[in-house]
């Protein structure tokens, strides 16, 4: 245990947890979304239970899901099966790919589903969504949902909380002996310090679980806090509820990606290559300033058309009445 509070206190752990934390600061945004789109078909008296309740179990499931995903790395990226229909599609699936693949298309499917439901519906404000469900199966939902994005968030995660070490290995390829360094220093400490029946050193991480660990249950705390926030919000202003689900359908989008180019998929002898994270925050920021400046340009035709309504006459006051509490709920003039 002393170990474990030494490597977290320290500067490198210190600078290493603060990373983590931005970094799942910005990758748990698509997940507070969905859980605020999904608790909502519980009711409003019973939303708020069910975002807790989710990302409190989600977020021990992801420290169990880390501790398996450090332990059995290497078994993810090993080949389940190949299709191999040349000229038509070609891909090498894996655990992880088909995990990411599936929670992609699940997402796109829940994103069109909602999207087509709002273009439905003549009056919003009588309906929260469509069917409704049981508090259990929308915090089991929130719950698997959360363990899909866990795999980009904790592979990520490894790539940043991880320590060079090197195996000092013999002739049959065993480790002797573990050196904290790269290989490069094992070699030159090997030559000073001669081990017995070592023959040379192979280069391997230590991934820093501890850390790691502190930081998606910080993360949990924060989403927990928030999600009553971002609900509150999306229900208060409806334009931007459209907005955050063409933002999760293109978070579907980018796992769909991720997962073919896991897979190595081609598509009509096409490789499918993975969206970068910049080109997705590109998009997103593009949608967002795009909505800014379309709710503005609204809000100042409303103005114009509320100024020659009053130049009409003096019978207005119910019209305008009726269209503002339009726009409160629709957040549009249309």
């Amino acid at each position: 245990m002393a170990e474990i509070f030494a490597e977290l206190f320290s500067v490198s752990g210190l600078f290493t947890l603060l990373m983590l934390l931005m970094l799942q600061a910005v990758l748990g945004f698509d997940n507070l979304l969905y859980i605020s789109i999904e608790s909502k078909r519980v009711g409003p008296e019973k939303a708020g239970m069910v975002r807790k309740w989710g990302i409190g179990l989600a977020v021990a499931l992801r420290v169990v899901l880390l501790i398996i995903i450090v332990n059995v790395f290497t078994l993810l990226a090993e080949p389940l099966f190949n299709l191999d229909l040349k000229g038509l599609i070609e891909g090498e699936f894996t655990l992880q790919a088909l995990v990411t693949l599936g929670g992609g298309a699940f997402i796109i499917y829940t994103a069109v589903k909602e999207i087509n439901h709002l273009l439905a519906v003549d009056h919003i404000e009588h309906t929260e969504g469509s069917k409704k469900k049981s508090v259990t199966q929308a915090i089991i939902m929130i719950v698997m949902m959360n363990l899909v994005f866990s795999f980009d968030s904790i592979l990520s995660a490894m790539a940043i909380a991880n320590i060079e070490i090197a195996h000092v290995v013999n002739a049959a390829g065993d480790t002797l002996s573990t050196f904290t360094g790269t290989v490069t220093q094992c070699k030159a400490d090997l030559i000073a310090n001669p081990v017995a029946g070592a023959i040379g050193c192979e280069p391997s991480k230590d991934y820093q679980v501890w850390i790691m660990a502190v930081a998606i249950v910080a993360s949990g705390i924060v989403m927990i806090l928030m999600a009553d926030y971002v609900a509150e919000f999306l229900k208060k202003n409806r334009m931007y509820e459209v907005l955050g689900l063409f933002i999760l359908f293109l978070v579907g989008v980018l796992l769909v990606t991720e997962g073919a180019h896991l897979a190595h998929l081609k598509l009509f002898s096409f490789p499918i290559d993975a969206m970068s994270k910049a080109s997705f925050y590109l998009v997103v920021g593009t949608l967002v300033i795009t909505d800014i400046i379309s709710t503005n340009y609204q809000k100042r035709l409303w103005a114009q058309r509320e100024a020659e309504l009053r130049s009409t006459g003096n019978n207005v006051d119910d019209a305008i009445k009726a269209v503002d509490a339009h726009i409160e709920k629709h957040g549009n003039i249309g």
